[in-house]
């Protein structure tokens, strides 16, 4: 039987690792980035179709799912995988960003986080222990603790006692996954290192969550409005004050430049919904940098979306059909930019992945930055 988690790391160069996670459900080439299916669907695509872009895990989401259309009906239906025809590994998140972010009338307590569902206005409790029980019922592979989330805005005794709270949080997560004791022996569970941009709180948080033990590690809490400045300069540290031999997953995150610069500090998981969002709204990721189809200057323009780029998209529709599309508001439009937008993020991870492995991601990554412009936005 295939193992149930086991990181392997084939090749490093500096900070950055490339290597596979190997599962039962499948393996995850590493640098690995996971196409969001936040209510049981990567929006605009069909499974096979996501996995025909290059992509070997989906994240799903905990709050979404619990609330439509529901965890324990999800599970009577077979599970996720089953109820979505996505048969590889599936990583679900805790659910507490959008809790913090999008349910009314939060409430925060020890227990955990009481709010009122942004669909219905129904009240709900969200604690470790229920998260990592949803996480089950959907049939996780990679299950997220529950944390606690704050702005890197908030005060230091804010940041800190937020920090604090989620490592009990942590440790109740991990009790709870291990209690399910037939889920647990085939699937994984993740701590999520917090402590805003403070490397104090940070370093506390990484030796907590280590004390605990888990079988991987996030590093939560960044790309929420601080700046790709302030984030790399978080990352400078953080990653190295978690275990070596772990997958390290930087949680929401993000452009593609973002991307190439975690991976040069030692991250190798990525989750973001900017390449399907941004495909249902006209814009295109290229080598170049991003591109807005709407824009009316591709209305005659014959070629590729990313002249760069072999995906499908490139290789059989114009620009101005693109932009015909969009512009007409044509849902074959929105499916179009989101394939060959997931095509190009995974595209930039086996680039990344190739370059560590021949010891050249310096270069490589100083030449995709000397051509990405991350606002040129046409």
């Amino acid at each position: 039987m295939p193992p149930r988690f086991d990181f392997s790391i084939a090749a490093t160069d500096g900070r950055a690792r490339t290597g596979t996670i190997a599962m039962r459900r499948g393996e995850i080439r590493t640098p690995a980035f996971m196409p969001v299916g936040t209510s049981a669907t990567v929006k605009a695509m069909k499974p096979a179709d996501v996995r025909a872009t290059g992509a070997d895990i989906i994240l799903g989401n905990t709050y979404h799912l619990m609330l439509r259309p529901g965890a324990e009906r999800v599970a009577r239906l077979g599970g996720l995988h089953a109820f979505m025809g996505w048969d590889r590994p599936i990583l679900t998140d805790s659910g507490g960003y959008q809790v913090m972010s999008l349910a009314d009338l939060t409430k925060r307590s020890e227990e955990g986080v009481a709010f009122k569902s942004h669909l219905d206005g129904t009240r709900h409790m969200l604690s470790p222990e229920r998260s990592i029980e949803i996480q089950r019922l959907l049939g996780s592979n990679i299950t997220m603790a529950f944390d606690e989330l704050v702005p890197t805005t908030s005060t230091r005794e804010v940041q800190a006692a937020a920090m604090e709270r989620s490592m009990r949080w942590a440790r109740r997560s991990r009790d709870a996954f291990d209690a399910a004791e037939d889920h647990a022996e085939g699937n994984a569970i993740f701590g999520i290192q917090q402590g805003a941009l403070d490397e104090g709180f940070r370093k506390a948080s990484a030796d907590a969550l280590i004390d605990i033990g888990f079988d991987g590690y996030a590093v939560g809490g960044l790309a929420v409005g601080e700046g790709q400045e302030a984030m790399f300069g978080c990352l400078d540290f953080a990653p190295g004050q978690l275990p070596a031999d772990k997958p390290r997953y930087l949680m929401g995150v993000g452009k593609p430049d973002d991307i190439v610069g975690a991976v040069e500090r030692g991250i190798d998981m990525f989750d973001c919904v900017l390449p399907t969002r941004s495909g249902r709204t006209g814009q295109a990721f290229t080598r170049s940098g991003p591109i807005n189809i709407r824009n009316a200057k591709f209305a005659e323009d014959t070629g590729p979306l990313d002249p760069a780029c072999a995906c499908n998209v490139c290789s059989t529709w114009s620009r101005a059909y693109l932009h015909h599309l969009v512009r007409a508001g044509e849902i074959l439009g929105a499916m179009l930019m989101t394939e060959h937008n997931l095509a190009f993020y995974q595209a930039l991870m086996a680039d990344l992945r190739s370059a560590i492995a021949a010891g050249g991601l310096t270069a490589f990554a100083n030449d995709f930055r000397a051509q990405y412009r991350r606002d040129k936005g046409e």
